[in-house]
């Protein structure tokens, strides 16, 4: 089946009782067992339960692994996948990534034992340059966030398998409609699935999916015994979100591409990052690799905060607010929102300034969204 097809009927027939339409909601702790060595299938939420399974099943079939473990946020999810490391053990991640991922690492992780190395991993050199013989893992995140730099993810893998390397690819900005990274050699793929597979901004949640059988089991040993595993009332939010992935990210960039082409021209912009720009240094990568090019972009404003604050005040549609993927259009500010955790030194080191912002485009009309932003810009 085609993938909007898969991502509206799979994971979804599980009620044979009375053949609902939807996949039922399992709000149990506890499962009865027939007898002292049997049950059917579930013991306890904490360790599975049939909604979260459901959604699990769904998001398998659309990345195109072998397992998938749902969390309760994306930060879990990224927990999970780091506890496949041990003290000692180095790890290469980007040094324009996420700001809680970041935070996670240089503060959290590092203190329980674990090495990072922050480079800029569009310059596949770099991350080879890295490598050392502790080193276990590389950690990709493409599009970055938020300068959604590029990650050349298949020249990536090809150097992490000469070093007997697992890959991590974060795949929440793209989604698995516009990149699959599994196609391209990745090991282990992290979603926020409060973002794009939810799409409605009304759930956090995030989730694990693995190639491979033994890094699967991993990862559901660790879910299970950190207690990391969604709520079923979460996974059916998710799971009822996801039915809509593939229209709804096609309305994304279709107004995507929109309001960066009118950003590109305006007087007080002073550089766009979207791929889908022709401009974009990595556009022909992005062709490549991707299947779209997303409804994430930045751009820099002429001048500094005190005009970056300007357009947030003067928008009407866009909301000023972290988060992102879901169908109304946001607005946030890196500095002091979602990359506020990461060092003053780290921000600029990777690009991030006062003039930068960072929108979510949703799926409202492209017109609308590209006059509301502009008159938020003519000042």
């Amino acid at each position: 089946m085609k993938f909007e097809t898969r991502a509206v009927h799979t994971g979804v027939d599980k009620d044979s009782a009375y053949n609902s339409a939807t996949t039922p909601i399992y709000p149990t702790s506890t499962f009865a067992w027939d007898n002292l060595t049997t049950n059917r299938g579930f013991d306890y939420t904490r360790s599975g339960n049939p909604t979260r399974s459901a959604l699990e099943e769904n998001i398998t079939s659309l990345e195109g692994g072998y397992q998938c473990r749902a969390t309760s946020t994306g930060m879990s999810a990224i927990v999970a996948a780091l506890h496949l490391f041990k003290p000692g053990d180095h790890i290469i991640a980007g040094d324009d990534i996420y700001g809680g991922t970041y935070r996670l690492f240089a503060d959290v992780f590092t203190g329980m034992g674990l090495k990072f190395s922050f480079v800029k991993m569009r310059e596949p050199g770099r991350v080879e340059a890295a490598i050392t013989s502790e080193t276990r893992c590389i950690w990709i995140e493409t599009p970055s966030n938020p300068l959604m730099n590029l990650v050349d993810i298949e020249a990536i893998t090809t150097l992490a398998k000469k070093s007997n390397l697992i890959t991590i690819a974060d795949n929440t900005f793209m989604s698995p409609y516009l990149q699959r990274p599994f196609e391209l050699g990745v090991d282990v793929i992290v979603h926020s699935t409060t973002k794009y597979l939810n799409g409605h901004s009304d759930v956090v949640g995030g989730c694990v999916v693995t190639r491979e059988k033994e890094l699967a089991e991993k990862v559901a040993y660790t879910v299970n015994a950190l207690g990391l595993g969604c709520s079923p009332f979460d996974a059916w939010l998710v799971l009822r979100g996801v039915k809509t992935l593939g229209p709804r990210m096609e309305a994304h960039q279709r107004a995507a591409q929109a309001v960066a082409e009118m950003l590109a021209a305006h007087p007080n912009v002073e550089h766009v990052y979207y791929p889908g720009l022709k401009s974009h240094p990595q556009h022909e990568l992005a062709r490549k690799q991707q299947y779209g090019f997303g409804a994430m972009l930045s751009f820099d404003i002429k001048g500094g905060r005190a005009e970056a604050e300007k357009v947030f005040e003067r928008s009407k549609l866009f909301l000023l607010a972290e988060s992102l993927g879901g169908v109304e259009s946001l607005m946030e500010y890196p500095e002091t929102m979602s990359h506020a955790s990461m060092t003053l030194e780290a921000r600029r080191e990777a690009g991030i300034t006062e003039k930068t912002i960072r929108v979510s485009i949703g799926i409202e009309h492209p017109d609308d969204l590209v006059a509301d932003l502009k008159q938020a810009l003519d000042f």
